[in-house]
């Protein structure tokens, strides 16, 4: 394997020309680049003619502030290097740029609020593997998709116009912001002009995965019986069918808008309506009275119902799981974490959001009330993460590097799928660990290296 990760040094444009620049006569060797012939410059989307100088002694990258201002560095970094005979190339790399939905320019240690720390790993890591990473919100996109308006890490937050990246990952937070024309040009431009590769390129409504997933007979078995309410009869069917059903907006996330409904005591039919203050209970005398309540809310709010399941549950709280699911530096899906989350003491769902807590898999099973199957539980969740993001990538056509997939386990250690989320949390899914990057935000680096061929 050629070595090669590069330490590349800004120097004063005085010293050095924008045309030239300097690099370690190992360098030249090893990729067989021709000293002192005009090469193609590429770091993604930027071009440009520069002549090399072999430097002897000397293990980096040496270029000017007028080039590197081109290329939108700002100080010194390491980049991963490659040369191409064929098109006389000399690429530097990758660039990843990662579409975020605002940024705060006022609040210069927090720039991006809850997610700087994530963003600041990404830079660390970054730094680690080789490479180079930008910030940017819809606002930062102009009509010139050669580039865009980014936030870079040097010596602090920093803006700067920056070319359009070798890979974006998208993590917007809003479906609105997401389907914005300029947003959906720009990355439709990228994409066909500068051979972008996209990934978590959309949101994932509840319905579409679920109704995917049931083309895929291997997956089944982890299916809660789950459709759109459309009518009176689907919750009336399903009613008839289970002890309790929810009720989860189609486009909902953090638990929010969730209505759990069942059989009261005596006669009769009870809605948990799931609140930022804990879960509100509404009696009702019949189903038809409870359905005339929901469909008002059904007018501005589509809703899955699902099968209501009997979770395992610690001291009478719910406990669900999140598996953090990514694609890894071969290209293959693989676990990153699974956390055990449990319901607070008001909630019956079991968000951190909500007042849930997380636990380590194994601790949670160990005291909660499950029957039986204690002993594999945790291996057959991350059985069920994996092949449930391999069916969202084979039946669903969109590219994902990541997945929060939501799992369950009831009390006789059946294993099922509560939700996918596309977009995971940066705060919600963190892994139980003290190490200062994440392994989240390393496998982030090492699928975006994968993806660019560095």
């Amino acid at each position: 394997m050629l070595k090669s990760k590069v330490a590349v040094q800004v120097i004063s444009s005085g010293m050095l020309p924008d045309d030239t620049l300097m690099l370690g006569e190992t360098w030249l060797k090893q990729w067989k680049i021709p000293e002192g012939q005009p090469v193609i410059l590429k770091f993604g989307a930027f071009r440009q003619h520069v002549k090399v100088i072999a430097v002897a002694k000397y293990d980096g990258m040496r270029i000017s502030q007028g080039l590197a201002k081109k290329m939108g560095i700002l100080g010194n970094t390491p980049l991963r290097l490659q040369y191409k005979s064929g098109s006389s190339s000399l690429l530097l790399g990758p660039l990843i740029g990662v579409l975020i939905s605002r940024d705060y320019p006022g609040a210069p240690d927090k720039p991006f609020g809850s997610i700087t720390m994530f963003c600041r790993e990404l830079v660390d890591g970054c730094a680690t593997q080789g490479g180079y990473v930008y910030f940017f919100t819809p606002n930062h996109i102009g009509s010139n998709t050669d580039s865009v308006e980014g936030w870079v890490y040097a010596d602090g937050w920093r803006r700067t116009t920056v070319p359009a990246p070798d890979i974006v990952n998208n993590r917007l937070t809003s479906r609105k912001l997401e389907n914005k024309a300029n947003v959906q040009h720009f990355l439709k431009e990228i994409k066909q002009k500068h051979g972008t590769t996209v990934f978590n390129e959309k949101f994932l409504d509840k319905t579409e995965v679920f109704d995917a997933l049931k083309k895929d007979n291997s997956l089944s078995r982890y299916l809660p019986e789950s459709h759109l309410l459309r009518n009176y009869t689907t919750l009336k069917a399903m009613s008839s069918r289970y002890d309790n059903v929810f009720l989860k907006p189609v486009r909902g996330s953090l638990g929010k808008g969730i209505i759990r409904v069942s059989k009261a005591e005596g006669a009769g039919y009870q809605a948990l309506f799931a609140t930022t203050a804990g879960s509100r209970r509404q009696q009702f005398p019949n189903l038809l009275k409870l359905y005339a309540t929901i469909s008002t809310k059904m007018k501005t709010v589509r809703y899955q119902i699902q099968q209501g399941l009997q979770l395992i549950e610690i001291q009478k709280r719910p406990v669900d799981f999140r598996a953090l699911v990514q694609k890894n530096k071969t290209g293959k899906w693989s676990i990153t974490s699974i956390v055990a989350r449990t319901a607070g003491s008001q909630h019956f769902v079991s968000n951190l959001a909500r007042g849930g807590t997380l636990s380590k898999v194994g601790e949670a099973v160990a005291k909660s009330n499950l029957t039986a199957g204690k002993a594999d539980a945790s291996s057959r969740l991350q059985q069920a993460a994996l092949l449930i993001a391999k069916g969202i990538e084979n039946q669903i056509p969109a590219h994902f590097g990541e997945l929060g997939i939501d799992l369950a386990l009831d009390t006789s250690g059946r294993v099922w799928l509560l939700e996918v989320n596309s977009k995971p949390s940066k705060n919600d899914n963190t892994p139980l660990t003290d190490n200062k990057i994440r392994p989240s935000v390393r496998m982030v680096i090492q699928y975006s290296r994968f993806l660019s061929g560095f």
